[in-house]
């Protein structure tokens, strides 16, 4: 097998399975690619190569019955998944030395269906940032184009896969960080019904807004690491058609102020899951504008008590960036905190019985405009970086506020050759339901197999 990394997550775990190819040496491929690629794309803090070859050896010795689903595959995972013994960094230099204690459940979930998590992935610092850059690991560089953002932020995340580094990753969105990485990077992101996967032994950041989410180059590879990190059903769902379900696209909020690039790719992916026998419902949508306010009046007290201690450590214990997000916590009434908590039932009862009534999913762009330059989101680049963080994050951040599912997946590249996506909502636990409609979109466009160039 001349490269064995150009395989999917689910082709590489039936080989291994099968004994076609070995644990080992999916690993090994892993290991080099990482060595021969990521100099010019940054995604990976540090790789386990000795931990990781004993479980792939392990993994060799045992017998068919034995193998899991995801039996002898590489994954990589933001650097905030604690395993004890080893150091998660939080994506702060400062963090190199802290060792875990104890193993996120959903690592070992992992762990037993057979993967061999092998490296820690670029992420902004304390999971503060959705753009890719890092002040203590340096910016993680998009594949499919070095000057532009790979999204954050698990940025590695999505950079990896997308790199053909492993086959999949963990990260964490609490504002779109796996969606928006998956959607600059071209590959698929899931950001499951909220409370659905574990936060146990992963960093936190807003205990009411976190949360898990897999990467992966297609929506059946998301379904099987579903299989194994929720509950078995997932891969099972992708197999069925589309015809006869019910799409619905909003006539208001995502389909205001897009770029034109981005509305000609919309109509373009519309009209695929058209023809692949969706029925297309117009359907209003509550007013999400002030979605982001709310969020924000959530996630960011709840970070500066978590992070309190840093905050009253003194100005070198905290990133810049990191601290002054912090502080805007610290300023944050009680008041406002206990009414945005308060109105998040209600908007969620307004989409469940409004929008999410009227058909199966939604079916939206990933973002307003296409993927920024770096330069155009950097620190110092005043009101333009506003106004581009607002657009990226405008159609990801109210699925956080709302606890709903999201799952973004390919739908092209833009004139400048940098991936498109299309995000897909829909109603608590429907994971199923989006993996189906994403899988079948992926068949039959193949815009999820794009190769960036970069890689040669």
């Amino acid at each position: 097998m001349s490269d064995p990394l150009e395989l999917t997550l689910c082709e590489a775990a039936d080989a291994a399975r099968s004994g076609k190819i070995g644990a080992v040496e999916l690993l090994e491929a892993a290991l080099a690619a990482v060595a021969r690629r990521d100099g010019a794309i940054n995604a990976v803090i540090a790789t386990e190569p000795e931990r990781a070859l004993a479980e792939a050896r392990a993994l060799d010795a045992l017998p068919a019955h034995r193998r899991g689903i995801l039996h002898g595959v590489p994954l990589a995972h933001k650097d905030m998944f604690h395993r004890a013994g080893e150091v998660s960094t939080y994506g702060v230099a400062a963090r190199k030395g802290h060792r875990m204690q104890a193993t996120s459940p959903l690592l070992g979930r992992l762990d037993e269906a057979g993967a061999v998590s092998f490296a820690r992935l670029n992420m902004a610092a304390f999971a503060m940032g959705p753009t890719g850059h890092n002040p203590d690991f340096g910016r993680c560089r998009n594949p499919f184009a070095p000057d532009r953002i790979t999204g954050g932020s698990s940025s590695g995340s999505g950079a990896a896969v997308a790199a053909r580094l492993a086959y999949g990753a963990l990260g964490s969105d609490t504002g779109g960080s796996v969606r928006l990485p998956a959607a600059c990077c071209g590959v698929v992101g899931l950001k499951p019904t909220q409370g659905l996967l574990s936060l146990d032994e992963v960093m936190g950041l807003s205990e009411s807004l976190d949360c898990p989410g897999p990467v992966a180059r297609s929506s059946r590879d998301l379904a099987r690491m579903m299989d194994v990190l929720a509950r078995p059903g997932h891969e099972a769902a992708v197999a069925q058609d589309l015809r006869g379900l019910r799409l619905g696209l909003p006539t208001s909020y995502y389909c205001d102020d897009l770029h034109p690039e981005v509305q000609a790719n919309f109509d373009r992916a519309a009209k695929v899951f058209c023809a692949l026998g969706a029925t297309l419902v117009p359907v209003d949508v509550p007013d999400h504008s002030a979605y982001a306010d709310l969020a924000d009046a959530i996630w960011k007290p709840e970070a500066a008590a978590l992070h309190l201690p840093a905050l009253q450590s003194g100005t070198g214990a905290l990133p810049e960036q990191a601290r002054a997000r912090l502080m805007q916590g610290l300023a944050t009434s009680a008041v406002d905190y206990v009414r945005a908590r308060r109105l998040r039932s209600l908007a969620l009862d307004d989409m469940l019985s409004g929008p999410l009534a009227a058909c199966d999913a939604l079916l939206v762009p990933a973002m307003r405009r296409p993927v920024p330059l770096a330069a155009e989101v950097e620190a110092n680049s005043g009101d333009a970086m506003r106004r581009n963080l607002a657009a990226i994050t405008a159609f990801t951040r109210p699925l956080n506020y709302l606890g709903l599912p999201g799952l973004v997946t390919p739908s092209g590249l833009d004139c400048a050759g940098v991936p498109m996506a299309v995000q897909l909502i829909a109603a608590p636990r429907q994971e199923p339901l989006l993996l189906r409609l994403g899988h079948g979109f992926e068949t039959e466009t193949g815009f999820n197999r794009l190769r960036p160039e970069t890689l040669g």
